[in-house]
């Protein structure tokens, strides 16, 4: 959870929210196909849980936060670009939308898969 300090009170932002956010903004990005879960225990909690988020994990920290992305690419695009792109437009959006700094997003390709065969 994170906490922001104001004239008028506090603000707690819950780390689900800005995993949502994050979530949106990878699967929105060009040559994102998916998302994979990062381990064992999302792996199960999706068996079980269908409409369970997957996929980003989220770091809070006194100073920001930090992001765990594991995609799954287009095949025949070029990785880093696509790599660059989610990051910079993961940490845009939830920089934008929550007003919480993003101290790191990194990127984990778990797979790549051609979208259309024709």
């Amino acid at each position: 959870m994170s906490t922001q300090e104001n004239p008028l009170g506090s603000i707690y932002i819950l780390s689900q929210a800005i995993r949502t956010v994050a979530r949106n903004a990878a699967l929105q990005s060009y040559g994102v196909i998916s998302l994979m879960p990062g381990n064992v225990g999302e792996s199960v909690s999706r068996f079980f849980n269908k409409d369970a988020d997957f996929g980003v994990l989220v770091k809070t920290e006194e100073d920001g936060v930090s992001l765990e992305l594991n995609l799954v690419i287009e095949y025949g695009l070029r990785i880093k670009t696509v790599t660059d792109s989610v990051a910079e437009s993961v940490k845009y959006a939830v920089e934008k939308t929550m007003a919480v700094p993003v101290k790191r997003v990194d990127v984990h390709v778990r797979g790549l898969r051609v979208s259309n065969p024709d």
